[in-house]
């Protein structure tokens, strides 16, 4: 069962590290990032709900107050895909997953803020280890700064910043209700937000458009059903802490897909920065294996 529960989130993880060429794509087509976000959305949206309608699952088990607190946090959600990809266009789509897992260390501080859980000396050395393996992915040691957009930089650190929020309040609301039913609603929340932000771009979303359609379709599996439907499936058979560890596979999947696909050159020196970042997420899960046996012999 153990090793079915990490298949199921490898998979899960991994096909996320798919979505930015399916982001890039768009936008070499010419499409826009309101356009890009509203197919994803709406697509997800739709593909979740016709799940839960064939398995007979209902919203009536949640109540009306979980039901708000579910879709707000979706615009999480929303946040990230709108900065995410809105870095995409101004880095390469290796630099901007790179920044996307700044969620690792701004997660500690969601939990200092909110769960008043101070980070431990293991998490301060998992957030140096991070820092420095951006330095390298980025590629700024060969004197290569060209490709750092300050925007893109910013729109990066950002959808860090969201993703790590979403992690971190999607733990907090409603855990005890069907997971698919729960990420309905939160691709609900995360639909109304991107119709909100790009209310100008709807009238642009052509609904003959097979190719947006096609592209949108592909992101809502990879980015939203998907690793839905596998982590739901994986987590409950391993640890939440493997789960996290396993997770960063994300990584290594996006740059080697934009790699191959999008024909984006990562050379030995960021491949040791990616490596880093991931030994960071191991470290920060022993910082939190270290702090929850000390917690048990104190008490």
């Amino acid at each position: 069962m153990k090793l079915k529960g990490i298949i199921y989130v490898l998979l899960g993880a991994g096909s996320f590290g798919f979505t930015p060429v399916f982001v890039k794509t768009g936008f070499g087509y010419g499409y826009s990032l309101g356009q890009i976000n509203i197919a994803q959305m709406v697509l997800a949206f739709i593909l979740l709900a016709g799940l839960s309608l064939v398995l007979g699952l209902k919203l009536k088990n949640i109540s009306k107050r979980d039901y708000i607190k579910i879709m707000i946090t979706g615009t999480a959600m929303g946040l990230t895909s709108i900065f995410y990809y809105g870095a995409m266009l101004y880095l390469s789509a290796s630099l901007a997953i790179i920044m996307l897992f700044q969620f690792v260390w701004i997660g500690m501080i969601y939990e200092w803020v909110f769960s008043k859980v101070k980070p431990t000396k293991v998490n301060f050395l998992s957030l140096l280890v991070t820092l420095t393996g951006v330095i390298f992915a980025s590629n700024i040691i060969a004197g290569d700064a060209s490709a750092l957009h300050p925007i893109g930089l910013l729109l990066g650190f950002l959808a860090g910043a969201s993703y790590a929020g979403f992690i971190f309040f999607s733990g907090q609301v409603a855990t005890d209700s069907n997971p698919i039913v729960r990420s309905m609603l939160m691709v609900a929340g995360s639909m109304v937000l991107v119709l909100i932000v790009f209310v100008q771009d709807i009238p642009s979303v052509g609904i003959t458009d097979g190719r947006l359609w096609l592209l949108g379709t592909g992101l809502a599996l990879v980015g939203g059903v998907i690793p839905t439907l596998f982590f739901a499936k994986g987590a409950p058979l391993i640890t939440g802490r493997l789960a996290n560890v396993l997770s960063s596979i994300e990584l290594p999947v996006a740059i080697i897909s934009a790699m191959i696909v999008l024909s984006e050159s990562v050379s030995l020196l960021q491949w040791m920065g990616v490596l880093l970042i991931v030994v960071a997420i191991m470290i920060n899960e022993l910082g939190d294996v270290m702090r929850g046996k000390a917690d048990i012999n104190r008490g």
